[in-house]
């Protein structure tokens, strides 16, 4: 059939497609979709790097001489500059253009991952990991905001932040997978380089399918200064915990430098009062359950992100997998938060109430966690860890959809947004220092085993143990706190 036939009578062929009111809303769903498979292919890359690095941790210690406490920085450093720059970004983004904000992203973490992968020194992996985390903070600051901006339906907008969820489910899932298989069959530089062509298609596909936007320009304002004190806060705290271990908890340089750490917040919350255009506006938190939601994340992640951590090195540096073996050993916890989050967790919070739902969920994180801290030198992967896996990747299936919605309970639309964004970066940070807090006490353990003479695999057991409870510990806390704290209600 030609293109005259195929028009409809009285539109001339070649207006077509130009705009939904003149006949072609087709095009603009086709156009829409590739958007949304291009924004989703970016967020993949980012959740591949959060968990694809975890299965690689014991090759990148073997291979740099990282000790078990200085190891915790190949995430730590990525996880300071995401959280500390993730509201920054997402205000440039705001300002400059989303689309913009999100191809510097992807060039920032494109090359970053390059310098990751070509790292031969500790100190250059750690530098490049932060720069990746600042990458992955430009990147993912935009994109839902560029999918609710593209789906005006909420039937539409529904399907499409489905979608987005799912990739973040199953991200998760293959990074661990992949991480193991990159390590194994190549090297764990791997895991790094894969992401240079990930990024460069991405890139250029944004470039062509994403619409321009202009942004509403930089005289809006941003607070930069306030951003710089935050992330120098974390780091300068993280590397305090990190230190601790060795020079002692209540020694000058712990107490000295988490003075100067707790003075940089300080001058963060004094900043944010006096500035035009602050980074977290502090009427925030005035919203009810706004400042409790925040703690119970930042307790809970913490938790969380200690048990990946050191599930990885037990099972590879006391039961012995290999690389791949760890990757398919660990899949049970995001299969089970994926299954868990997408399809049970909203009738939970439906039937029982979010906060019933939540305290169920960190319960059972809970039980699994210290399940995990009895699992001894000789322990059997079937009987001593997975089924502590499932109940920690059950619990928190179900309680990490719930916070949100007690988080977002009073919020109005003005307010939602940014209770959202502080949520993402309290999760970040939240695991930056449970995770230093963790790797401190168990390296300490472990050091203080060898010492009274048990061989090497029993003391980094039992150093993995004391982190495993600890980590319960922190989990058991976000439960108090959000018993004493949040308040009940439906999301808006």
């Amino acid at each position: 059939m030609s293109e005259t036939a195929a028009a409809p009578s009285g539109q001339r062929p070649e207006l077509r497609g130009v705009a939904p009111e003149l006949g072609a809303p087709r095009t603009r769903r086709d156009d829409r979709s590739l958007a949304l498979l291009t924004l989703c292919a970016g967020f993949l890359m980012i959740i591949l790097d959060t968990t694809i690095v975890s299965v690689a941790q014991p090759s990148i210690q073997a291979d740099l001489g990282f000790s078990q406490s200085g190891l915790a920085w190949v995430v730590n450093a990525y996880l300071i500059a995401f959280g500390g720059l993730l509201l920054l970004a997402g205000r440039l983004g705001d300002l400059l253009g989303r689309k913009r904000m999100f191809l510097a992203g992807l060039l920032v973490f494109t090359l970053a991952s390059l310098l990751c992968g070509l790292a031969t020194s500790r100190e250059l992996l750690v530098a490049a990991r932060f720069l990746q985390g600042a990458g992955g903070a430009m990147t993912s600051a935009v994109i839902l905001g560029m999918i609710v901006a593209m789906y005006e339906q909420p039937r539409e907008r529904a399907r499409a932040i489905a979608t987005y969820a799912f990739v973040g489910s199953a991200g998760a899932s293959l990074g661990v997978l992949l991480g193991g298989v990159l390590t194994d069959a190549l090297s764990w530089h791997w895991i790094f380089f894969v992401n240079v062509p990930i990024g460069a298609a991405t890139a250029f596909a944004a470039a062509r399918v994403l619409r321009d936007d202009a942004g509403l320009g930089l005289r809006q304002g941003a607070d930069v200064p306030g951003a710089l004190l935050v992330v120098a806060a974390l780091m300068l705290a993280v590397y305090t915990l990190v230190e601790a271990g060795g020079r002692g908890w209540g020694s000058l340089h712990t107490l000295g430098l988490g003075a100067v750490a707790a003075g940089l917040l300080a001058l963060f919350a004094l900043r944010e009062q006096r500035a035009a255009h602050p980074l977290v506006p502090l009427r925030l938190f005035r919203v009810p359950n706004v400042c409790a939601a925040n703690l119970v994340q930042t307790l809970m992640i913490a938790g969380m992100f200690g048990q990946q951590f050191f599930l990885a090195l037990y099972l590879q540096q006391v039961l012995g997998f290999d690389a791949t073996g760890v990757g398919f050993g660990m899949l049970p916890i995001p299969l089970a938060i994926g299954v868990l989050s997408l399809g049970f967790a909203t009738p939970l919070i439906m039937r029982l109430g979010a906060k019933t739902t939540l305290l169920d969920g960190l319960l059972l994180m809970v039980a699994g966690l210290l399940l995990m801290q009895r699992a001894p030198a000789d322990g059997v992967y079937w009987l001593d860890v997975l089924p502590a896996m499932m109940i920690m990747g059950i619990g928190a299936g179900i309680a990490m959809p719930a916070l949100p919605t007690l988080a977002l309970a009073r919020a109005t639309p003005q307010d939602a947004g940014l209770a959202s964004g502080l949520l993402n970066t309290t999760q970040q940070v939240g695991g930056a220092i449970g995770l230093s807090v963790l790797a401190t006490l168990s390296a300490a353990r472990s050091a203080t085993l060898r010492d009274g003479g048990d061989n090497l695999v029993t003391a980094l057991a039992g150093g993995y143990s004391l982190a495993f409870a600890v980590a319960a510990g922190f989990v058991l806390a976000a439960g108090a706190a959000a018993v004493a704290l949040l308040r009940t209600g439906t999301a808006p």
